[in-house]
């Protein structure tokens, strides 16, 4: 937990200068264990999400947070006490807007009938597209924005990761079944897609990948991870990337052709998502 401390205390004292430029988000909804600060179940009880608000208000050295998140839908807790919490916190002064992380499309709308719910964050790519069946009509229909993580697919669409790339023993990656050799080398082909537009464009398979979810709906924010100051370059570099109606109809065209090999989650952590 010192670890957490020092990293959350790091994070809130970088953007101090520019504190009303940016915004703050973080997450309640894991229940950790206090001595390694590993996630050992699920917690979104009323109580805890204030206590993790206090917590995390302490840690960010902030005076508000700008978008709280549920990290992920807790079966034990009605989603309406879960709003109901966040919209006291709200009244409080202690939180400016409310996130859902990977919630299904009635989640979304029951936590939206109690407090307005800002952002959702879930998983969306050229290589994971379920959110377009109903989580992105639900979300353009009540006005919330969409914040869609591993936009790159966990790095496998920057063209980087082979079928004999090898990961590090503690790399998430190794349990997900879309990442085990098989599969990636049948899921190469969508990497092929966005390498033949990324020549064309004079840009990188990344940069194509990220330009494609910018073109989908302009209330739509990926979050591409990277601890790499060139990655982080390249990505930015993304919006400068012009894809036409043309480009946008033959990558799906493409893209359809394709069937992704692979679940997205080892099964334990599937079952979490999309309640």
């Amino acid at each position: 937990m010192a670890l957490i401390s020092k990293r959350c205390k790091l994070v809130g004292e970088a953007p101090a200068p520019v504190r009303k430029k940016v915004a703050i988000a973080t997450k309640f909804g894991f229940k950790l264990d206090p001595a390694t600060g590993k996630q050992t179940g699920l917690d979104s009880r009323p109580e805890h999400i204030k206590e993790v608000a206090d917590a995390s208000l302490k840690r960010l050295t902030t005076d508000i947070l700008d978008l709280f998140y549920q990290h992920r839908v807790d079966p034990d807790v009605p989603i309406e006490d879960v709003a109901g919490a966040v919209k006291d916190l709200i009244r409080q002064g202690k939180v400016k807007h409310f996130g859902l992380s990977e919630a299904g499309a009635q989640t979304i709308r029951r936590a939206h009938a109690v407090q307005p719910v800002t952002a959702l964050q879930s998983e969306y790519s050229l290589w994971w597209r379920e959110p377009e069946a109903e989580i992105i009509p639900t979300l353009e229909e009540l006005g919330i924005g969409f914040v869609p993580f591993s936009p790159l697919g966990k790095g496998f669409l920057t063209g980087a990761i082979k079928e004999d790339t090898k990961f590090d023993a503690t790399d998430f990656r190794n349990v997900v079944p879309r990442f085990n050799e098989e599969n990636r080398k049948a899921n190469q082909a969508v990497v092929d897609v966005l390498s033949k537009f990324a020549a064309q464009k004079k840009a990188t398979p990344a940069q194509v990948g990220l330009a494609w979810l910018l073109s989908r709906k302009p209330w739509i924010v990926p979050i591409p991870g990277t601890t790499k100051l060139h990655r982080l370059k390249e990505n930015i570099g993304a919006a400068d990337v012009k894809l036409t109606s043309d480009d946008l109809r033959q990558i799906d065209d493409a893209a359809s052709q394709i069937a992704v090999q692979g679940a997205r989650y080892p099964e334990a952590l599937q079952k979490l998502v999309g309640r």
